[in-house]
């Protein structure tokens, strides 16, 4: 599915999901004003064309206050992005990856459980061959997820 075939309707629905995805079928539809056929339409088309990939559990921050959470900022030599994306995909501490432009070509949510673990975990990200230069920054409070 491109872009261009989703609708403001899917757009609403996407919303609504990303905000609460247990929300029941026919409380999507009254807030959509549509039918609730139409709303589990919409859902399975969404999945099968693989605009939704997934549903997933957002927990408060102070739920695992014990872990250390960072975001850290990649250069990548020349034209490496690929293999280090495919690097850090696998890597059980990166909890999110982005690509994005200026002065760093990759961002990295990280999380692990102590200090000691974090800087054992960024001395090596730091030693992979192709990554020219890391910047970091530990999160202390989340005010918005």
């Amino acid at each position: 599915m491109s872009i261009t075939s989703i609708d403001d309707t899917d757009r609403e629905l996407i919303s609504l999901l990303r905000d609460n995805a247990r929300l029941p079928v026919v409380t999507l539809a009254k807030k959509l004003r549509v039918s609730r056929a139409t709303i589990q339409n919409r859902i399975a088309r969404l999945e099968r064309d693989g605009v939704i990939v997934g549903y997933t559990v957002k927990l408060r921050p102070n739920v695992e206050a014990q872990r250390v959470r960072a975001i850290t900022c990649i250069a990548v030599e020349g034209n490496r992005a690929a293999e280090i994306r495919r690097q850090l995909t696998g890597h059980p501490n990166v909890v999110a990856l982005h690509t994005t432009n200026g002065r760093w070509d990759l961002v990295a949510e990280l999380r692990i459980d102590s200090l000691e673990s974090f800087d054992a975990m960024l001395n090596k990200l730091r030693l992979i061959d192709g990554i020219a230069n890391t910047e970091t920054s530990i999160l202390l409070s989340t005010y918005k997820l």
